[in-house]
């Protein structure tokens, strides 16, 4: 059924028999007999407003096959509102109307509106599906990840030996908020630490370098032997 104000479909734009296309045409199938799919889309999609560009706005059934394609072949909103412009077959796979072109924003808006929840919501009706079709049981879980960049330092040897110093510091010093106070004794060494990692960074003397590292290892040694008497009076 057909909802409400969708848009007549462009007729002309039909998914290519290629390899891709025909991956395409067997998602837009699996869709097709899924409905309750959209369903759980259409309601997290409830009070998003479509841009005020004079763009048509996507229904529940686009979003979803929209956020497929970006998943499917790793876009970005802007290289996927790209491609939905350009090409038939991603035209044809997201159903998108004549003279619905959505803009990078407009898809971000939308898509992100599709809840966490909601999504493994989709997963475990697909698996259902699978199962009742003999395809996949759902016992084999593979487990994909996204590298993310992020401001660390390179792990260098001291910059390790200072981050192990700082952390068991840390809990040393947190220990001895407990009330009664454990019984233990540390000396903070971070301010000293801090010192010969710039002179080893700072340094063109091998000799200084060399002797900054061996004391950095000393500390290393005595915040260690701090931490295992902290150990024996929690046990």
């Amino acid at each position: 059924m057909r909802q409400k104000n969708e848009p007549q479909l462009d007729l002309s734009h039909t998914i290519p028999r290629t390899e891709i296309g025909r991956e395409l045409q067997a998602m837009s199938s699996i869709l097709d007999e899924n409905p309750r799919i959209r369903d759980l889309v259409l309601k997290d999609l409830v009070g998003v407003r479509s841009a005020e560009t004079g763009r048509t706005g996507m229904s529940a059934d686009q979003t979803l096959r929209a956020a497929i394609l970006k998943q499917y072949r790793e876009l970005t909103y802007e290289e996927l509102a790209f491609h939905l412009d350009d090409s038939a077959a991603f035209r044809a796979f997201a159903r998108l109307a004549r003279g619905q072109h959505p803009c990078p924003s407009t898809l971000q808006d939308n898509i992100k509106a599709i809840s966490p929840a909601t999504w493994e919501a989709i997963i475990r009706l697909l698996i259902l599906y699978a199962g009742e079709k003999g395809i996949e049981n759902g016992r084999t879980v593979r487990v994909d990840s996204t590298t993310t960049e992020t401001n660390i330092h390179y792990p260098q040897d001291s910059r390790l030996l200072q981050d192990s110093i700082v952390v068991i510091t840390r809990l040393l010093a947190a220990g001895k908020e407990l009330s009664p106070a454990p019984c233990y004794s540390y000396s903070d060494h971070r301010r000293v630490v801090t010192k010969r990692l710039q002179k080893i960074r700072d340094t063109k003397k091998e000799d200084v370098r060399t002797k900054c590292y061996k004391d950095l290892l000393g500390i290393a040694d005595q915040v260690m032997a701090y931490a295992l008497k902290a150990v024996c009076v929690f046990r």
